[in-house]
């Protein structure tokens, strides 16, 4: 397990640009990149009327547009590009019931990983805890996944805080290209953390993860929604949404049962999405929120989705501490 005693922000844009692609991609290899200045990297999903994910699309069917004004693309890859699947476990004492079903569909969820994609496996609950940092070795992680057991609150934006900047910071010094994702599963709102949830959406910007969050919906839940047509809160299910639709991702609301059900989803969307990175033509790091459009030209029919736009910033942020020590 690894300790996280703070909480130090990473770097605003993604960095490569100028991209001279390696040759070995061409042999079937992981896509690395040098640069020499920095690019925006869009994890972008692409569905047609029937919801399916559509992956045959070339380059020239997309445009990228930031505020408004449109992108020359450099980077463009499908399906080829390896994956980094962080998933945060809430092991709170309300999970106490639903850990059994977590850990086999967590479990399942964790061996759709192909042939170059890395998983990781944090729990949290009064604190946060790296139960298994990025690796490919499948027992490991079926490992750490098991280990979790119920304790504590729920300090759930302290984790996602922790986890953007752990892992978004280590795949960007590995110099290549891999699409992130964290998968949040929790059943109830933050009632320990110190980060606030502002401070999660100010660095989900600077990073490009897609954030999936899974909200457990109790027996309980289900009867006070069917009765009075609200789920037990309403905040916690906007932040859920708010953080997902902010990143590029989805929400979901499943009953404990379904939980293998919403895994699969996801893997099957990350296996599918496309990677898209580009200069920005407004070089400035001003600190400035740039709002991010990606359209399928070619095909009206197809709607894409990706994170809703990134903080130009240059420099480091300060150190935050959020009181993440391990249990």
């Amino acid at each position: 397990m690894k300790v996280i005693a703070a909480l130090t922000v990473v770097v605003g844009v993604v960095s490569s640009s100028a991209f001279a692609q390696d040759p070995l991609a061409a042999q079937g290899r992981t896509p690395t990149f040098r640069s020499a200045s920095a690019i925006v990297a869009l994890n972008v999903t692409v569905q047609d009327r029937g919801a399916k994910f559509v992956h045959d699309l070339k380059p020239e069917d997309f445009v990228v547009y930031e505020d408004g004004v449109k992108q020359d693309v450099q980077f463009f890859e499908s399906t080829r590009v390896p994956v980094d699947l962080i998933v945060l476990i809430d092991t709170s004492l309300s999970m106490r019931d639903k850990l059994t079903i977590v850990h086999e569909a967590a479990s399942s969820f964790l061996k759709t990983l192909r042939p170059g994609d890395r998983g990781a496996v944090v729990s949290f609950a009064s604190t946060v805890s790296v139960l298994q940092p990025l690796t490919s070795d499948q027992a490991l992680l079926e490992k750490a996944v098991r280990s979790t057991a119920p304790y504590g609150e729920t300090c759930l934006n302290n984790a996602v805080y922790i986890a953007l900047k752990q892992f978004g910071q280590a795949t960007r010094q590995e110099g290549e290209v891999r699409r992130q994702a964290i998968v949040l599963l929790s059943d109830g709102a933050d009632t320990a953390s110190l980060v606030s949830f502002d401070d999660v959406i100010a660095l989900s910007r600077r990073t490009g993860v897609n954030i999936y969050t899974v909200s457990l919906q109790s027996q309980a839940d289900a009867l006070q929604e069917e009765t009075w047509g609200r789920r037990r809160s309403e905040t916690a299910d906007f932040a859920m949404k708010s953080l997902a639709k902010e990143t590029g991702a989805q929400a979901f609301f499943p009953a404990p049962t379904g939980l293998k059900g919403v895994y699969a989803t996801i893997a099957s969307e990350l296996a599918s999405q496309y990677s898209i990175g580009y200069v920005p033509a407004n070089g400035q790091t001003d600190g400035t929120f740039r709002r991010v459009n990606v359209q399928v030209v070619t095909r009206p029919d197809l709607r894409s989705r990706t994170r809703l736009g990134y903080t130009a910033e240059g420099a480091l942020p300060q150190t935050h501490n959020a009181g993440g020590q391990q249990r």
